[in-house]
């Protein structure tokens, strides 16, 4: 509700003390006598306020789910809902076949963790620039701060379209606002990403106890991404080569690598949501919880444990073989009948419980090994969320290349991500080049919710998920949350078609 967008100054401090972004980086002191008066004082205020809106990014049980995972794989043609029938979380398959309601608990609370986000992005931005502490590291806290609100819009606007834009922490007498509209908030997200990558420091200026926080390049990264959604090309192109061309970020060299718990915060890695499976959280409404869901969420169900959501589809593992050859990376993405799912035993439709898919995600696939040492392992996962890899902004370079009229350089931001599982250089230009950059979004970065938006971003969604139920001009954009309708009195209105 809107309401969530103010909590009272106890249960801020409350989060600031039990609540964390990274596995390292926030110290659990408790907090005593804190008022609103005292606190926002120090250094020390300042990143604690700082960490707790880093804790929203965590947030996938608040109180329903709201896996980015939902959004970007199943509602495309890569994945389907998966779990144990249609009446497991029958919600999530009306969604995916769009049919879904509007009072979904699964989009209210998708509205509400992000607007719990801006809330506490907003506190920091108010309260820390009155501090006495060194210039670079408020600057940096409040370009983190930035960051995190613009993330959380850009989340909204691109689920919902226009929004209520609170630019600031409101007023009771501010809630019942309007929806924006989406130029407003692109604009909004644009401002406040341009501005945190002015005082963002780089990554490599980052010590290794504080490697998960923002940086210069993971605020120019989503910047490029908003330019992309807007077909601002050559803004979108420019941006990209500044991340290329600050030598901070590389390919590492294993694919298969990528989403091990060795491969957390990897020389590719741009953006990272941090999590553990150590902090002993439980089920419930999960604002403090550190631990993931996702990896027992997509885990097959039987002697493997999981739930077994978000399977892939056999569109989705027929596009590795569009070359005439099977793609390498099919092999990191999706689990196959008869392939060891890690020491977890071999994947039988048997050992499953009988549960009739022919594929799972292989990506934050957990091993048994890796699980809590203590507490219940399922809200406990330890696997954290890549959200932007660099192959990821290469490829956005080459889309924005290509529109730019730079096909060239398209091709060479392409090829340098098929360079690193040794595929044959494309050659191609015009459509055919557009073409293969669309397809190497969709292998190189599959399962990690992406495909829905490019479908939408790309104005293909129509064409390829029609057959779904897909309408163009309705379902680009999912309904407003009923209950925040509600809420407002009718300052909110709804999306058209719903």
């Amino acid at each position: 509700m809107m309401t969530n967008l103010k909590f009272s100054v106890f249960f801020i401090f409350i989060v600031i003390c039990f609540s964390a972004c990274t596995k390292d980086f926030l110290e659990k002191s408790p907090i005593i006598g804190i008022t609103e008066e005292n606190f926002y004082r120090t250094e020390a205020d300042a990143i604690a306020g700082v960490n707790a809106a880093y804790a929203t990014l965590q947030f996938q049980l608040s109180e329903a789910g709201h896996f980015r995972w939902f959004w970007g794989d199943i509602m495309s043609d890569d994945a389907v809902k998966g779990g144990s029938s249609d009446n497991d979380v029958n919600t999530l398959l009306q969604l995916e076949t769009f049919k879904g309601p509007t009072n979904t608990d699964l989009l209210e609370a998708e509205w509400s963790a992000n607007y719990e986000g801006i809330y506490r992005a907003n506190v920091v931005l108010e309260k820390v620039p009155g501090i006495e502490m060194g210039a670079k590291l408020k600057a940096r806290i409040l370009g983190e701060a930035k960051f995190i609100r613009a993330w959380n819009y850009y989340n909204l606007v691109t689920i919902f379209g226009g929004v209520p834009l609170a630019d600031r922490v409101l007023a009771p007498s501010e809630y019942n606002i309007p929806r924006s509209s989406a130029d407003q908030i692109w604009d909004f997200i644009e401002k406040d990403l341009k501005d945190a990558s002015a005082d963002l420091w780089l990554r490599s200026e980052y010590p290794l106890s504080e490697l998960g926080r923002i940086t210069k390049g993971t605020a120019q990264s989503l910047l490029a991404k908003t330019y992309l959604w807007r077909k601002k090309w050559a803004e979108a192109k420019a941006v990209s080569e500044q991340v290329i061309n600050s030598n901070e970020y590389l390919l590492v060299s294993k694919y298969e690598e990528i989403f091990t718990q060795n491969g957390e915060n990897n020389a590719e890695s741009i953006f990272e949501i941090q999590y553990m499976n150590a902090s002993g959280g439980n089920w419930g409404r999960n604002n403090a919880n550190e631990g993931s869901f996702t990896n027992v969420f997509t885990r097959a169900r039987g002697q493997f444990g999981g739930f077994g959501f978000n399977i892939p589809t056999q569109e989705f593992v027929d596009a590795f073989f569009a070359e005439g050859f099977e793609d390498p990376r099919l092999k990191s993405s999706v689990f196959r009948i008869g392939e060891p799912m890690g020491d977890r035993g071999t994947f039988t439709i048997e050992a499953t419980g009988g549960t009739p898919y022919l594929y799972y995600s292989k990506k934050y696939f957990n091993q048994r090994s890796e699980e809590a040492p203590f507490g219940d392992p399922a809200p406990n996962g330890g696997s954290n969320d890549r959200v932007i890899r660099y192959a990821d902004v290469l490829l956005v370079h080459a889309e924005a290349a290509y529109q730019a009229g730079d096909e060239n350089g398209a091709r060479q931001s392409l090829n340098q991500v098929r360079s690193r599982v040794v595929l044959p250089n494309i050659t191609a230009s015009g459509t055919a080049l557009l073409e293969a950059i669309y397809r190497e979004r969709r292998i190189e970065l599959g399962l990690e919710a992406h495909r829905f938006f490019d479908l939408v971003r790309t104005s293909r969604a129509p064409s390829v998920l029609g057959s779904l139920g897909f309408r163009e001009g309705v379902h680009e954009l999912f309904p407003i949350p009923q209950s925040q309708i509600l809420a407002t009195n009718g300052a909110l209105t709804q999306n058209f078609g719903y």
